[in-house]
């Protein structure tokens, strides 16, 4: 039987092995996985900045000069087809989920050609004829 004396000082010592063990453990997560309390995250935007005001400005014919005055210069130029341009914008608030939206501009002949991506032109400026539309039959 041990003395009393070594039961009751062993206790803490085991406690204290417990608590530095959680501890080291707990070191092996991702620093970013942690909310500290009254710590500023940083909101991240990222890309062209792309409002609805601007995509209802593009019109069929305008030129490359006239689309980058309306919507800046794009995030992407294919190299090897010059006739497609790419706005792509990413905005992840501090410590919040990210959210990307992206628009597609076509040409031909150095004309804006058509527009696809999250945005469409709102109905009473729309200039782009939309894929449902369906052509009039003479039966009508």
């Amino acid at each position: 039987m041990l003395p009393t004396t070594f039961v009751s000082s062993s206790r803490p010592a085991a406690l204290l092995l417990v608590l530095i063990s959680m501890l080291m453990l707990g070191g092996c997560g991702s620093a970013s996985s942690y909310i500290f309390p009254g710590v500023y995250r940083l909101d991240i935007p990222q890309g062209n900045i792309i409002t609805q005001k601007q995509v209802d400005q593009l019109r069929p014919g305008l030129n490359k000069r006239q689309v980058t005055f309306i919507l800046g210069t794009p995030l992407v130029r294919d190299t090897f087809n010059q006739n497609r341009w790419d706005y792509i914008y990413s905005f992840q608030p501090g410590g919040g989920e990210r959210v990307q939206e992206r628009l597609t501009v076509y040409f031909k002949d150095d004309q804006l050609l058509r527009i696809e991506g999250d945005f469409e032109q709102t109905p009473e400026k729309l200039q782009f004829p939309t894929a449902s539309a369906k052509p009039a039959t003479k039966n009508q």
